[in-house]
């Protein structure tokens, strides 16, 4: 007989805008079963994902489920990285980049089921400063939005709208040095986001050809814009077009240092933290385990 897997699912109560009472009965009509032994665990503060991930590692467990959104999903993959766990992701946040880039459904129960049904692969993760994430990081306006948003009282897509409209008339662009590879250069950004995925979330397309399999990370750099320019980049920003956009410059590395004037904020996978002048990014090749759609193509 087959021995069972071990899975840990990781509920972050405070994620997205849904009622999340009822989804330990539904992980276990989906996932229990005689192939499966299911353990549902809910987070309690900030960074608890990350260390019931760990203990997952130690333990032998072979996947753990992170229900939430990608902040949720970088706490609890961050603790996976390296090790032969495998992450499964259920969406429940306000954007889901990460699991729309890996084309996994939005509905809970089909998510779930993608557990029962779909393969476990290898993709690559970054580290920006030796933390570790799964879509994006971000240095200039869209850290700035972020965190404003992790202020508001309400959460979802619509909040998120609001605030980076209310920011976009106070910020400015600001001055970096970069260097790629050992190619060195200046520029005065708007946004500079490095990506291991194609998006923020909500199918909003910062590194359009963003790719998790060819070990580099891919640098959205957007000049400053007018307001009248504002509409067409909105629209290639959810067109998957906005690589054509004479504000926006797109750079691929493996190890990208990003140098500014001084300590700021940056978001990672939506989350803002305030960092050091100096920001180092690296790409992790095939350094992460998610299961994915049995229809995922190969080359996402």
């Amino acid at each position: 007989m087959k021995e069972q897997q071990k899975i840990l699912a990781i509920i972050n109560p405070i994620s997205g805008t849904s009622n999340k009472d009822k989804l330990p009965r539904l992980i276990n009509e989906v996932l229990g079963s005689e192939a499966h032994s299911v353990q549902v665990e809910t987070t309690r503060y900030a960074g608890h994902g990350r260390e019931l991930a760990a203990q997952a590692v130690t333990a032998g467990i072979d996947i753990v489920v992170a229900i939430g959104g990608d902040g949720t999903i970088n706490e609890v993959g961050s603790a996976l990285c390296n090790t032969d766990t495998a992450l499964a992701i259920v969406p429940i946040g306000s954007g889901n980049g990460l699991a729309r880039h890996l084309r996994l459904p939005m509905n809970t129960a089909r998510a779930l089921q993608v557990i029962n049904d779909g393969r476990i692969e290898a993709f690559d993760y970054c580290t920006v400063n030796d933390h570790p994430f799964f879509c994006t990081c971000g240095l200039g306006f869209d850290a700035q939005v972020s965190y404003k948003f992790s202020m508001e009282g309400t959460r979802g897509f619509i909040t998120y709208v609001k605030t980076a409209i209310s920011e976009y008339f106070k910020y400015k662009s600001k001055h970096y040095r970069i260097d790629i590879d050992g190619t060195s250069f200046e520029k005065n950004a708007f946004v500079v986001a490095c990506c291991n995925a194609a998006q923020y979330g909500n199918n909003a397309y910062i590194a359009p050809r963003a790719t998790m399999h060819d070990g580099l990370v891919d640098m959205t750099v957007m000049h400053q814009f007018n307001l009248a320019e504002s509409a067409l980049i909105g629209t290639r920003l959810f067109t998957r077009s906005l690589d054509q956009d004479k504000h926006v410059s797109i750079y691929r590395g493996k190890h990208i240092v990003i140098e500014r004037e001084a300590e700021d904020v940056i978001h990672i996978d939506g989350d803002p933290i305030v960092m050091p002048a100096r920001i180092d990014v690296i790409s992790h090749h095939r350094g992460i385990h998610i299961i994915v759609p049995p229809t995922l193509e190969q080359n996402v």
